[in-house]
């Protein structure tokens, strides 16, 4: 006698399971939203901002419309435009040099390490000139940058983390988003700490820097009708409040299953033939917001391989197809093909494989199976 098995179809992120867990309580606090109309600011989005700093380790959370406007936000408050060269990693999602050019900067890319796919270093000493006013490295698929390296590349330099990938992660017991001078953080739905839509938040220590992206962020005015400086508008909501503050007090046990899973992989993994397994650097704990493997040219075709897991029920994607310089929107940059080699062979091997906290074991062999299949 013979057992029929289904297979299993496994999504690259199940945002359903995990908003199910707090719906609820998230619930019970926008019918209060709803009744008292209380939607832009108010005691909800106080709340949270309270909560997101304590956990990010600063004293200041100022919560706005996403994470793009976020590192803006940080590089206009510090008087950071025209004129002015602001460094990042060639190989981030676009959002980060968007945030650079609107305010008025000069992004310049530089590459990255060859392992952790980390800003390097070294690039960046190479890079600085007598114009650069701001550094931002990029943590990376859930894991922070190497800060205290780059600081030294860059003495006296502003530091910007671009945090949004990597919410609970630290670097040395410190969390990310307070070691630079001021950190963006995008809660887009599918990141670590997830809102119902579009949010962000820029963390800082500094009162005097934290005011300033206040007001920007709300048309240049923290008195009704009073517009002290050019801003524009990009708040949080009270809606989106509610659900991150109840997201946030389940993000350590979604974090620490998400590690979990990233260790099943590894075992799982380890000796399949063509494939070379993610990193953590020395000093971070990883949050694996992405697992990104990488496929070996010489074994196999790696779109090849995405589109075979795809058909058969498997949920993978690229993280990032093209470095920022590749992409027709920045072609301007005048950074051709060959100006950062490690960035730009990464973008052809990258692989992003199914990874959130309710990711299940037999989900995980599945992903493994069918890798192992399309490699052989």
């Amino acid at each position: 006698m013979t057992t029929a098995t289904t297979a299993i179809s496994v999504p690259f992120l199940d945002l359903v399971a995990q908003h199910a867990e707090v719906a609820d309580e998230v619930a019970a606090d926008l019918a209060g939203v709803f009744g008292s109309a209380g939607f832009i600011g108010g005691p909800q989005v106080a709340a949270f901002e309270e909560a997101y700093a304590t956990f990010a380790g600063v004293d200041h959370c100022i919560g706005v419309a996403n994470g793009t406007d976020a590192i803006e936000l940080a590089l206009r408050a510090l008087k950071i435009g025209p004129g002015d060269e602001v460094i990042t990693a060639a190989n981030t999602f676009v959002a980060t040099v968007e945030a650079i050019v609107r305010a008025g900067a000069t992004p310049v890319l530089v590459d990255v390490d060859e392992d952790s796919l980390l800003i390097d270093p070294a690039a960046v000493a190479a890079a600085v000139t007598s114009r650069t006013a701001a550094i931002v490295p990029v943590h990376l698929y859930g894991q922070m940058a190497p800060l205290e390296a780059v600081a030294a590349a860059a003495p006296g330099i502003p530091i910007i983390e671009d945090a949004a990938q990597s919410q609970g992660a630290t670097r040395h017991g410190r969390p990310s988003g307070s070691v630079g001078l001021a950190a963006g953080t995008s809660f887009y739905p599918g990141k670590n700490l997830g809102a119902a839509g579009d949010a962000g938040a820029v963390t800082t220590g500094d009162a005097d820097l934290a005011r300033a992206i206040r007001m920007i962020g709300a048309h240049g005015s923290e008195r009704k009708y009073e517009h002290d400086v050019f801003g524009f508008n990009s708040r949080l909501d009270a809606v989106q409040a509610v659900v991150l503050r109840h997201k946030l007090e389940r993000l350590p046990v979604w974090n620490a299953a998400r590690r979990a899973a990233a260790d099943r992989y590894a075992e799982l993994l380890r000796d399949v033939e063509g494939i070379r397994l993610p990193v953590t650097v020395d000093g971070n704990e990883h949050v694996w917001h992405l697992y990104v493997v990488r496929i070996d040219a010489a074994v196999a075709d790696r779109d090849r391989v995405l589109a075979e897991l795809n058909a058969a029920g498997v949920g993978a994607a690229l993280h990032y197809p093209y470095p920022v310089h590749l992409t027709r929107a920045f072609a301007g940059l005048g950074d051709g093909v060959g100006s950062f080699p490690v960035a730009e062979r990464a973008a052809t091997e990258i692989l992003s494989l199914p990874m959130f906290p309710h990711l299940t074991s037999a989900m995980q062999e599945r992903v493994a199976t069918e890798v192992a299949t399309a490699l052989g």
